[in-house]
């Protein structure tokens, strides 16, 4: 147990024992957008909040005051709140919208915890956090989604997330979208549902605004209070198809750098990350690795900043260029390295971009790909899996978001060759709430034979991981466009088991 921080709570903000003034306290609570943790440690964890009286203020800072705000911190084994484990208090500053990043240490590996804070006289939701185990643990859950379009439906998904109760939550990428109001495919199922503000965001303020409307959400913020999560971006919370210094499709006149600089400042003050992972400018040093006892680690991927420009559609000479790369050449040889290291049973990559074959005509010679995805850099993906191969990597497990469907996928080093070996596995979580209707045709699937299931309905997905095997299940949600919680079902679309070393989907 660290020992307890004895300041005085000083109600009202930054009122030292100087004979200062009071400021004026908040009527109102300001504890709007709910609580969060993140990135678990064998002794700790990230605390998140932001303070927020009007969320939806066009300004981008929450109707807040014009100052810093001391907010107190407090985690305990039990939810009485006495004893405490550890506490303390940290400056919510007007320059970070208010936001809250605390670091805890000195708590027991593999133990769960109750958080909350307190500002003003008010006390935010409860949240329970987990520390990861110091050794091989009989057992890990965790669920993972990606593409939750505010607009285009009910978060259901992340209700039945939270009542699932896993140990872990990874979100991979698109957690926001950046468009102006209306301009994607799909109904707005409620007027409540609109983005605001109706323009393509583009400034801090207006991202920022964008992550309070989500926030705003009580299954988002439940499944934030449920257990620590592991996040990471893809596109659409800066724009779409984003590589690197490049704007994206159909980007808006204007300084993209300026733009990429709001984006990752407000990506970063929304999300639980460690200040390691605090942006500079137009650079946020995102991708990292999280342990979970000697069971699984998971490296967590950034396919954006360091890619090279999407290839022209089918333009084999330069999607064959053997020089591209979607992660950068030193991320590449921080993966490797991190993989050789064989620290755990289960080694995860949580990243963005489908990494199996998807060729929409199963012809070599035509690069049909999609050239956003590892199939725009084929090179890149083969020295990737060519180096688990050398290093012996036990269990190597992709999990991807961004195609707004589930797909499972066996891991081939050459996906035209029908007796070639096996050597990873790939699952790919469909959307929150992101449109995508229909499904491939057989003709599609039959062209690519190692994608063994694909379903188009909203949903995420759910891993139980043990020494001896892993258990995959997809859930769908039956409607994303139904507001009342009471009409919407959830169903075990697909349930896959990967058994330790023994790479694919059989």
């Amino acid at each position: 147990m660290v020992q307890l921080n004895r300041r005085i709570f000083l109600i009202g903000g930054l009122v030292a024992a100087t004979g200062a003034t009071p400021a004026r306290r908040m009527a109102a609570s300001p504890f709007t957008l709910g609580v969060a943790s993140g990135e678990p440690s064998t002794d700790g964890f990230v605390l998140w909040t932001r303070l927020a009286v009007a969320p939806l203020n066009g300004d981008g800072l929450g109707g807040m005051p014009n100052r810093d705000i001391e907010v107190r911190w407090e985690v305990s084994d039990n939810e009485s709140f006495a004893p405490l484990a550890a506490s303390g208090t940290v400056l919510a500053r007007l320059a970070e919208a208010h936001t809250v990043h605390v670091e805890v240490g000195g708590l027991k590996a593999g133990a769960k915890y109750f958080y909350r804070f307190l500002a003003d006289g008010h006390e935010s939701p409860r949240g329970t956090a987990g520390t990861a185990p110091s050794g091989l643990t009989a057992k890990l859950t965790f669920a993972f989604g990606s593409c939750a379009h505010y607009e285009h439906g009910f978060f259901h998904a992340y209700r039945y997330m939270a009542q699932d109760k896993p140990d872990l939550v990874l979100f991979l990428g698109d957690y926001i979208y950046e468009a102006p109001w209306r301009t994607s495919a799909g109904p707005v199922p409620n007027p409540s549902r609109k983005y605001l503000p109706r323009k393509e965001v583009t400034t801090l303020a207006e991202y920022r605004l964008r992550y309070a409307q989500h926030r705003m959400d009580p299954n988002l913020q439940a499944a934030h209070a449920t257990a620590p999560w592991l996040v990471v971006f893809d596109d659409h919370e800066v724009e779409n198809n984003w590589a690197a210094g490049d704007r994206g499709d159909n980007s808006p006149t204007g300084d993209f750098k300026a733009r990429k600089t709001a984006a990752l400042q407000a990506f970063y003050e929304n999300m639980p990350l460690r200040a390691a992972q605090r942006p500079n400018g137009t650079a946020i040093p995102l991708y990292r690795r999280v342990s979970w006892g000697g069971l699984a680690r998971f490296h967590m991927l950034d396919t954006r900043q360091y890619r090279w420009k999407q290839a022209p559609d089918k333009d084999c000479a330069v999607i064959r260029d053997p020089r591209r790369t979607l992660t950068g050449d030193a991320q590449e040889k921080w993966l490797l390295d991190g993989l050789a290291e064989r620290a755990a049973r289960w080694d995860f990559l949580g990243q963005q971009v489908f990494f199996a074959q998807r060729d929409n005509d199963g012809k070599p010679a035509t690069c049909d790909v999609s050239s956003d995805a590892w199939d725009g850099y084929p090179h890149s993906r083969d020295r990737i899996v060519q180096g688990w191969l050398d290093r012996q990597v036990r269990n190597p497990v992709v999990l991807t978001g961004d195609v707004h469907r589930h797909w499972a996928a066996n891991i081939k080093q050459d996906y035209f060759a029908a007796n070639a070996p096996v050597v990873g596995t790939e699952f790919v979580v469909g959307s929150i709430t992101s449109p995508n209707d229909g499904v491939p045709s057989a003709a599609y699937l039959k062209a690519n034979p190692h994608l063994r299931f694909v379903s188009q309905r909203r949903g995420y997905a759910h891993i139980t991981a043990t020494p001896e095997n892993l258990t995959a299940k997809y859930f769908t949600i039956s409607t994303a466009l139904e507001p009342d919680p009471a009409k919407v079902t959830r169903s075990v679309a697909k349930t896959y088991t990967v058994a330790d070393g023994k790479p694919g989907l059989g």
